[in-house]
């Protein structure tokens, strides 16, 4: 099985700085498989908690390299919840790639464990409107939420906005998935391209650390 790593969030980094360049980022040193996947770019700024600034993906699967290529400057530049990342915000940023595996159908609502799945939930709403969302397995446990309290998040991110009651949360079908993920800072990123290429990244002239 292929886990997430280091040179999958190289090339998310690669490809990123490419696009400010105006140019091709450099091949992928990561073996081509077919997995889903998501691409996630948090901001740090002065050693405080990291601040999602885009995070999309797809739970079918795709070929990495062109999967990493295309998420990684759509969850940059396109998540309609953020402004599109700008260049001189890489050296704040922080990047996690996930691959997505054993996906499973859940028994009940609360079939699933904290800190280990991921959640696809499908539902029905009372207007008879049909609604899904999914948070990657380490979303909850960041938010310190309870199942319930993530379940009811996944309901306001799917679209509804109306009451959340013990008999609609029995109708939801859930499928629960794991994940692999590795997450790397641009610091790290910047250290590791200067080490096995001899110099820095830059935007135009100028070369970022």
């Amino acid at each position: 099985m292929v886990s997430a790593n280091r040179e999958m969030v190289v090339y998310c980094f690669d490809t990123l700085v490419a696009h400010y360049n105006s140019e091709q980022a450099p091949p992928p040193a990561f073996e081509e498989g077919r997995h889903p996947l998501f691409v996630t770019w948090k901001k740090v700024i002065n050693g405080g908690e990291p601040r999602l600034r885009g995070c999309i993906g797809t739970l079918e699967a795709r070929c990495l390299i062109t999967g990493f290529k295309d998420y990684a400057l759509t969850s940059a530049l396109r998540d309609r919840r953020f402004p599109p990342i700008q260049a001189k915000e890489l050296p704040y940023l922080e990047c996690t790639v996930s691959i997505l595996t054993d996906y499973e159908p859940a028994l009940h609502y609360l079939d699933w464990e904290i800190g280990k799945h991921g959640l696809i939930i499908e539902f029905i709403d009372p207007d008879n409107i049909r609604r899904s969302a999914t948070y990657l397995p380490e979303v909850p446990a960041q938010e310190g939420w309870t199942k319930i309290q993530t379940i009811d998040s996944l309901m306001h991110k799917a679209g509804y906005n109306g009451a959340i009651t013990e008999s609609l949360r029995k109708r939801v079908r859930l499928t629960r998935y794991q994940s692999t993920l590795f997450t790397m800072h641009f610091s790290d990123y910047a250290s590791y391209v200067k080490r096995t290429r001899g110099q820095a990244p830059a935007v135009g002239s100028k070369a970022l650390r």
